[in-house]
């Protein structure tokens, strides 16, 4: 006797996790009913995955993208919509799993919208946790919500505490690629130009995480939704440098035992992880050939040449807004730095700059409190900006 399908609705659904997961969908289209797809402005590529997938709802953010969505989708039974207000009811569609793939904080109240239905929700927007990482974690509480990582390092972790208990955990090893300047001086860095920055050695990803990564901002944040996720206490987490990108985390239990998860660099790996759990789903990828990768590099990371971890480290530490700060002046930074505004250490800098003029951090108690941050400090740092 087969099973019924399973419904989904993808948040972010031409972006590259999107695609991913698309990709993975195409291959077992019997197991899945889609609901609602959504993006940001791409409304011709929107409307073409919706007829394809057959879904209920398509969805673009940008308003003025609704009538082409429309256009492409007349005869169709696709609704089309647009707007903020309709990305939130996309994710509150009701679906047995919500893929929440929107970047950046576009996609923190879609997110809570999906978390309120108390659903399983694939989690693949940093944002969530590192902006709202309390008030995020205290609403899948509250709605008796499933949270299961993406993020290949998260998604690596939960792998690796399945069938254990977070009270025999000893620490928690993040590892990070280095990105592209893992082996540059500190003049290297200091010279470094976006072009250097985006061209990331083991991963294809787009320009703003790809820099990110080059100055391990990406890992801080990483280690601040950590701190949500796996609540063993700051001071056991960990980040290592494993430049081959193989081993994608560690949890080391009490007794010794280190568990890792390998893998092939692959998003499609920890996205069938988060779709077929508590199961397995075959994928394409191609299977590890350790004889043919030959070695395994670990390091312990650099933090006077790449300073981000601890940023990241001390602004979890205080806890209240200070994480959502860093990541909106980060952002910002990364943006002027992509347009060759500021320098490639300028972007730690300012982050660096922004943590030190706030002496109180208030606790932050709901969603919109975090926007309003969020937002007051995209302002302060792009006065930062002007005052360079």
């Amino acid at each position: 006797m087969h099973e019924p399908p399973r419904s989904i609705s993808i948040l972010g659904a031409t972006g590259s996790v999107g695609s991913s997961t698309l990709d993975l969908l195409r291959r077992n289209r019997a197991q899945w009913r889609v609901i609602a797809l959504t993006a940001n402005t791409q409304a011709e590529e929107l409307a073409t995955l919706a007829l394809e997938f057959g879904a209920e709802l398509a969805v673009v953010a940008d308003e003025a993208g609704l009538p082409a969505l429309r256009s492409a989708l007349a005869g169709s039974k696709v609704k089309a919509a647009a707007g903020e207000q309709a990305m939130i009811e996309a994710a509150a569609s009701g679906a047995d799993l919500t893929m929440a793939a929107i970047v950046g904080c576009a996609g923190l109240a879609p997110t809570m919208a999906a978390i309120e239905q108390g659903e399983t929700i694939a989690l693949a927007n940093k944002e969530a946790l590192v902006s709202a990482g309390s008030v995020m974690m205290a609403a899948v509480a509250r709605h008796g919500a499933t949270l299961l990582p993406v993020d290949s390092e998260h998604n690596a972790i939960f792998q690796c505490l399945q069938g254990n208990r977070l009270s025999e955990v000893r620490t928690i090893t993040l590892t990070a690629s280095g990105g592209p300047f893992r082996d540059a001086t500190r003049e290297q860095i200091m010279a470094a130009t976006p072009a250097q920055a985006v061209a990331h050695p083991n991963w294809d990803m787009g320009a703003k995480i790809s820099v990110d990564s080059a100055t391990m901002m990406n890992k801080g944040l990483e280690l601040i939704e950590a701190f949500h996720l796996f609540p063993v206490g700051l001071d056991r987490l960990r980040i290592i440098v494993h430049p081959q990108s193989v081993v994608h985390s560690m949890v080391e239990y009490t007794d010794g035992s280190t568990l890792a998860q390998l893998g092939p660099s692959d998003m499609r790996v920890p996205i069938a992880s988060a779709l077929a759990w508590p199961l397995r789903m075959t994928t394409p990828c191609e299977p590890l050939d350790l004889a043919a990768i030959g070695k395994l590099e670990f390091r312990t990371p650099d933090e006077a040449l790449f300073p981000a971890t601890r940023l990241a480290r001390e602004a979890c530490a205080r806890g209240g807004s200070a994480p959502a700060m860093l990541n909106a002046t980060n952002e910002i930074a990364v943006a002027a730095f992509l347009a060759g505004q500021i320098g490639f250490t300028k972007i730690a800098a300012m982050v660096e700059q922004m943590l030190d003029t706030c002496s109180h951090v208030p606790a932050v108690a709901s969603l919109d409190e975090v926007i309003a941050i969020d937002a007051e400090t995209r302002v302060r740092a792009s006065g930062m900006l002007q005052d360079a």
